[in-house]
């Protein structure tokens, strides 16, 4: 391609809402643009970029020998009301009524209809099956940002496994496993497979791939001693232990005037580890307690994953002085017995612990927990803090802020069953087949190359994904020599199946450079009168700088050597 005939429009400045690197960096070199918040139309840089990242994971997906589908976007109510979950996904799904008054939606993900079509399978013998798409994907995201990171648009490829047994699933989901760490490699993404929730999607088992980025959303407990790591929603730690202080037989009341927040009790006497924090929601529509240490974060991911719950909100203060009689600040579980109480395990044996009395202004002291609170179900429920020590080896665990690059489940039975999917074992007996389930957002691992591989001057994409691999900068394109040898250059170059573009633009050479930094083409070849007065060319990676005298002669061999190494990589 010659760049004075493609469309490429740069920017010398980033939108002033571009927060994240990739955003500002995938906009100004003219890869992307805002239709509306959280959609983005792709220029042909971005959508060559996105389409390379997809053929990388197509051919890993056809490695394992996963077929490939295309399903629609659109579904009817039926699917998602026959697993339960058309109720349970809330807002996030863009729904809408045709003309005849059928209730639809836009597919935030394709289970069910997967496994509506998997009810074609008969026998055992017709299983594993590995299925795949790369296909739209929509969600209502409440606040989209940062560009490809969080939008309510996107291309997914979601895959599914469908087994006899939970041993078969094991396998699909090692396939899984071992492919996304491939694919990742081969985008130059150092992704760390981490232990995570299932969220709304159920299943036994769960696994992120997370890449470290200041851009991230999610946050990632590691431990650099023992390779320990876990998305936080579902990280445990060791804590250090809490000599309890002396208590009576009995609760002791005392007067907290105008005290209401864990700072202010502590600053009267009663240390945060001290006192137990009593949160009120509404769990499925029951008023519930939820106990936690004073010091200690509430998880409502770890709570949902618990229990099972589909609305998990806090109370009003209305519901709250209706249901214990006091305003927050001075609220507790001791002597309740109408009202469902969850605990953290951090509570258990503890006493001389603090609360609040359920009355305005006075607080209870000498509390032993599992004698004066009547707990019906003990969880792990707290958000684990930066430095806390891994309950695996003892060191300390670092949490980092990620981008989740992949996401791979067991499912289990959960929407085969629902859809009515059942085969044949050898014994002639109707079984129902268990699934996994695995996703890549295309968009998402786009701009998470972008966050890890720029500097100052902009993208420095790797060549497997990379829009175009080599570049000729041609300084004066009103010397005949020079351009002569451009197109030389460039008519080898496409026929031994590099990905080249030529800047044949009459513009200032600084100006080329800057642009071919900005958007990251790995190898820039720089064609200038003076160069050619010694039958050279000069070579430049974008990854470091370097560059290199080149004999004309010899530059073309050069580049595909270093295009076939750089496409290779990772493999």
């Amino acid at each position: 391609m010659r760049w004075s005939s493609l469309f490429i429009p740069t920017l010398r400045d980033a939108p002033a809402e571009a927060e994240a690197v990739s955003h500002r960096l995938l906009v100004r070199g003219g890869f992307m643009r805002q239709l509306q918040s959280g959609h983005y139309s792709m220029l042909p840089l971005g959508w060559r970029v996105h389409q390379k990242v997809g053929e990388v994971i197509r051919q890993e997906m056809d490695g394992i020998g996963a077929q490939e589908f295309l399903l629609p976007a659109m579904h009817p109510a039926s699917v998602w009301q026959a697993s339960g979950r058309w109720e349970s996904m809330g807002d996030e799904m863009f729904r809408l009524t045709d003309r005849k008054g059928a209730d639809l939606a836009l597919g935030m993900t394709h289970e069910e209809v997967f496994a509506g079509i998997a009810s074609e399978l008969n026998s055992y013998r017709d299983l594993p099956q590995l299925w795949y798409q790369i296909q739209w994907k929509f969600r209502d995201e409440p606040r989209p940002k940062s560009g490809l990171l969080r939008v309510r648009e996107f291309a997914m490829k979601d895959s599914y496994s469908f087994d006899l047994d939970d041993a078969g699933l094991d396998r699909s989901f090692d396939l899984h496993h071992d492919a996304y760490q491939r694919i990742f490699r081969r985008l130059d993404l150092d992704a760390l497979p981490v232990e995570a929730s299932s969220g709304a999607m159920g299943g036994s088992a769960s696994i992120e791939f997370m890449v470290e980025s200041p851009a991230g959303e999610d946050d990632v407990a590691i431990c650099g001693d023992c390779g320990y790591s876990a998305n936080v929603e579902r990280a445990t730690s060791a804590l250090p232990e809490v000599e309890n202080r002396p208590g009576g037989d009995a609760p002791e009341r005392f007067a907290t005037p105008g005290i209401r927040t864990i700072a202010a009790l502590a600053e009267a006497g009663h240390p945060p580890e001290h006192q137990v924090k009593t949160l009120v929601y509404r769990v499925d529509g029951a008023i519930t307690l939820i106990l936690l240490r004073g010091d200690h974060p509430f998880l409502e991911q770890k709570f949902v994953d618990a229990t099972g719950a589909v609305e998990v909100v806090p109370a009003d203060g209305d519901e709250i002085r209706a249901a214990l009689g006091a305003s927050p600040g001075s609220l507790g579980a001791v002597g309740v017995t109408d009202l469902t109480i969850y605990a953290d395990e951090a509570l258990r044996s503890r006493s001389g612990m603090t609360t609040g009395a359920n009355e305005d202004d006075v607080h209870l002291e000498g509390v032993d927990v599992e004698r004066d609170v009547a707990v019906d179900h003990w969880l792990d429920l707290r958000l684990i803090l930066d430095g806390e020590a891994c309950a695996s080896c003892g060191a300390a665990l670092r949490i980092a802020r990620c981008i989740e690059a992949g996401h791979i489940f067991k499912l289990g039975r959960r929407y085969a069953d629902a859809m009515g999917v059942t085969v044949l074992d050898a014994d002639g007996v109707n079984r129902v087949p268990t699934m996994g389930s695995y996703g890549i957002g295309v968009g998402r691992a786009m701009a998470a190359v972008a966050e890890t591989h720029h500097d100052e001057n902009g993208l420095i994409w790797p060549m497997n994904i990379a829009p175009y691999e080599v570049v000729l900068t041609v300084v004066k394109v009103d010397h005949e020599e020079s351009m002569g040898c451009a197109e030389r250059l460039y008519d080898e170059l496409r026929a031994a199946g590099v990905d080249v573009l030529l800047d044949d633009r009459d513009g200032r050479p600084g100006v080329k450079f800057a642009d071919a930094e900005l958007i990251g083409i790995p190898l820039r070849v720089t064609i200038g009168p003076r160069g050619l007065e010694n039958s050279i060319v000069e070579l430049t990676a974008r990854t470091d700088g370097e560059r290199h005298d080149v004999p004309v002669d010899d530059v073309v061999a050069r580049l595909v050597d270093l295009v076939v190494s750089g496409r290779s990589a990772g493999r």
